[in-house]
C-alpha cells in the first residue's frame, strides 16, 4: 500500500459523565484521530492517547510530536504491506506505543477495505458477538457508586469494573458485592498500591471479584508475582504488558493470571494478537480493555476481542456509555444478553460523521 498522504486530527469530545481513576478526573476526551490515504483507498486509524499523562508517559502532545516529526516522514511514499511491515518501519522509535498503535489501525483499515474483509476476518476472528461490560470510574461516595452500578445493570450489563484507590477500596467494592451478590465484578487499581498495602487489599480475596486489575506500580512485574501469591483472586496486569516480551516475562514468573489486553499499549493490533496467542498456549484467560475510545478505537477494540482466548468480557460499552455524539456514523449498542455485535463491513466496518469529526476539531494537520 503506498501511502499518499497522512492526516492528523487532534480532538476533544466532552464525556456523558466525568471519569474518575486513582490517577486523576477526566470531563472530556482528547485524542488523535489518523486518516492515511493509499492508492484512492482512506483509513482511519486512533491514537488512544489523552491530555494527560496518567495512564501512561504519552499524551496527544507527544504523540502528534512523534507521528508528526519521526513516523509520518518513514511512511510517506513509501509501500508499506502490512502491520508487520509497518512495525520494522518503526523499530528504530523507541516506545510510543500508543503514537505507533494508531498508525497501525488506520492501516489494517486500509488493507480490509482493499481486500474487501472485515478486521475481525483480517485478525481471524471467531465471534459473531462479544460479552462486553462497563468501567465505573471513582464516585463521590458509596452511595453514589451503588446507584451508578444499579444503572448499568439495569441497562443489561452482566459485568461491572469499579476503579479504586486507596481509601476507596475495600468498602466500595463490598458495598456493591453486597448489593449485587450475583454480579459479575472486578476492580481495577492503575497502580495505585505497593507490596505495603498486602493487608488493606486483602479483603479483596473474600468478594468472589473475577480479578484484580494492575494493583502495584505500571512498570511493575517482579512485585506482582509477591502479590499473587498472597491472593486467591487473579491479579490481572495491564500498565506492565507493553510488549508480547512482557507478556512473556509475566507468564514466567507467575506474575498474574490474567492479561487486560489493549492494542493502544501494546503497539498494534499486531502485537495485541501476538499477545493473545501466546497466553492462549499457556490457557491464559485474556480480555480486550478500554481507553474511552471514539467508534474508531472502539470498532477495532470489538474486533479483536472476537479472537478465541478473550473468554472474559472486555471495556467495550456501548457508545452513549460516553458520548452523546461520536465522529463515527454508526453507534455500539448493548445487548440484551451484555453482548455488541461484531461489524463486518471491510475494514473497521464504521464510517466517519465528517460534521461531527469538523464539530470536535482542535487542530488538523496535514502531511
Amino acid at each position: 500500500m503506498k501511502i499518499d498522504s497522512i492526516t492528523l486530527h487532534h480532538l476533544c469530545m466532552p464525556l456523558v459523565a466525568p471519569f474518575e481513576t486513582s490517577f486523576g478526573r477526566e470531563v472530556d476526551r482528547e485524542c488523535v484521530l489518523i486518516e492515511i490515504k493509499s492508492e484512492g483507498i482512506t483509513g482511519y486509524g486512533e491514537c488512544v492517547a489523552t491530555r494527560d499523562p496518567g495512564y501512561n508517559y504519552e499524551t496527544t502532545g507527544t504523540a502528534i510530536h512523534i507521528l508528526k516529526d519521526f513516523i509520518i516522514p518513514i511512511m510517506l511514499g513509501r509501500d508499506v504491506k502490512d502491520a508487520m511491515d509497518f512495525q520494522t518501519l518503526v523499530s528504530g522509535i523507541r516506545g510510543h506505543y500508543l503514537a505507533k498503535a494508531g498508525v497501525e489501525m488506520a492501516l489494517w483499515d486500509l488493507l480490509g477495505k482493499r481486500e474487501n474483509k472485515s478486521l475481525r476476518d483480517l485478525l481471524g476472528g471467531v465471534r459473531e458477538k462479544i460479552e462486553v461490560g462497563v468501567s465505573v470510574g471513582i464516585q463521590e461516595s458509596a452511595q453514589s457508586l451503588l446507584r451508578t452500578v444499579a444503572g448499568y445493570v439495569s441497562q443489561g450489563y452482566a459485568r461491572v469494573k469499579i476503579k479504586i484507590k486507596p481509601g476507596r477500596d475495600v468498602e466500595d467494592a463490598s458495598a456493591v458485592r453486597s448489593e449485587f451478590p450475583n454480579l459479575r465484578l472486578q476492580v481495577d487499581a492503575n497502580s495505585a498500591y505497593s507490596l505495603d498495602d498486602i493487608k488493606i487489599l486483602k479483603p479483596l480475596d473474600m468478594l468472589n471479584l473475577l480479578l484484580i486489575e494492575q494493583p502495584l506500580f505500571e512498570d511493575d512485574i517482579w512485585d506482582h508475582h509477591k502479590l499473587q501469591e498472597q491472593f486467591e483472586t487473579p491479579i490481572c496486569l495491564d500498565e506492565s504488558i507493553v510488549s508480547p516480551r512482557h507478556a512473556r516475562y509475566a507468564i514466567e514468573m507467575d506474575a498474574c493470571r490474567v492479561i487486560n489486553i489493549k492494542a493502544g499499549r501494546l503497539g498494534g493490533l499486531s502485537q495485541a494478537v501476538m499477545v493473545h496467542d501466546l497466553c492462549r498456549k499457556v490457557s491464559m484467560p485474556v480480555w480486550c480493555g478500554g481507553m474511552l475510545e471514539t467508534g474508531i478505537g472502539r470498532a477495532s477494540n470489538v474486533a479483536l476481542a472476537s479472537l478465541p482466548n478473550f473468554v472474559l468480557p472486555g471495556d467495550i460499552s456501548a457508545s452513549d456509555r460516553y458520548y452523546v455524539r461520536d465522529i463515527t456514523n454508526e453507534c455500539f449498542v448493548l445487548n440484551s444478553d451484555s453482548t455488541m455485535d461484531v461489524p463486518r463491513g471491510a475494514g473497521l466496518g464504521v464510517t466517519i460523521d465528517e460534521k461531527a469529526l469538523k464539530d470536535y476539531s482542535l487542530n488538523k494537520i496535514n502531511t
